[in-house]
């Protein structure tokens, strides 16, 4: 059967990753002068809490070649398929650590025949992607099926989240402090999605209830209402209002799987406790 690796940021219930038998490689949390596994040393609920009274943010760290290289030779104890699914080549270097590190293993093992997918995506929209591959494999399709299901599922996927609060944006040095502090006095909700790999803007609620509805807005104007999608919601310390989020959806769409996951704690350096979101997949 074919094998499949991603990394953590991909945020898949930890139910899903252990019944579909997915390889997990972690990212990495440098804090003070300790350095974190993602996923494995620190948890999201943990690491929310730590970033409610950060002063000054951790740095994250992609996995490194020799990191999928174990888990590569791990997978070829029993298999000799395999695809790794990695988040957006243009937000981080996991993509490239992969291609390095599948070099040099097949240079040793050239009857191993590896299939890296870059989704040009991010959190549970990357995470799709990989469910699904994963799917494929069990299903028992052969390695071109299966990395093509999860090209074509991480082209359908979409994200679409709002954070609580500008500071976090301030402190990772994406918006100056004068913008912070205002958005901040003006209770901005900023709407963020992903295109072509990148991190856009979709505009901004002055409350979260409104940033929920522009959600269900945006998600109507591609798929229309009513329409049957898989749906995961994410969050950040933000549970409840996760809960709030998913009522609204459920109301305005078929959704046929429901899936709920905390961000990664890679993740939320960058989005910060009050972040919630979703990843849904038109089917």
């Amino acid at each position: 059967m074919v094998a499949i690796i991603t990394d953590t940021t991909a945020s898949i219930p930890a139910d899903l990753i252990e019944e579909l038998q997915i390889e997990l490689v972690p990212y990495y949390i440098m804090r003070n002068n300790e350095t974190l596994r993602d996923m494995v040393d620190i948890q999201p609920e943990e690491f929310a809490q730590y970033l409610m009274t950060a002063r000054t943010l951790p740095t994250t760290s992609n996995p490194s070649p020799g990191d999928y290289v174990n888990s590569i030779r791990k997978l070829a104890e029993r298999t000799r398929e395999i695809v790794a699914i990695t988040m957006t080549s243009k937000g981080s270097g996991a993509y490239q650590s992969c291609k390095a590190a599948v070099e040099m293993v097949c240079e040793r093992l050239p009857n191993l025949h590896i299939d890296v997918v870059d989704t040009l995506q991010v959190a549970m929209s990357h995470g799709w992607s990989v469910i699904e591959a994963a799917r494929a494999a069990r299903r028992g399709l052969g390695i071109k099926e299966v990395a093509a299901k999860a090209r074509e599922i991480a082209a359908k996927a979409r994200m679409l989240q709002t954070n609580d609060t500008l500071r976090y944006l301030y402190m990772g040095g994406r918006i100056g402090k004068a913008q912070a502090l205002m958005g901040t006095l003006l209770n901005i909700k900023p709407i963020v999605s992903m295109e072509d790999g990148i991190i856009v803007p979709l505009g901004t609620a002055r409350t979260r209830h409104k940033a929920y509805m522009r959600m269900v807005d945006l998600v109507k104007e591609k798929v229309g209402q009513g329409a049957r999608i898989k749906i995961a919601f994410t969050h950040c310390a933000a549970m409840d209002q996760l809960e709030i989020l998913k009522e609204e959806f459920t109301k305005h769409f078929q959704c046929v799987e429901v899936l709920v996951s905390a961000l990664s704690p890679t993740l939320a350096v960058h989005s910060g406790p009050g972040t919630v979101g979703l990843a849904y997949l038109p089917v």
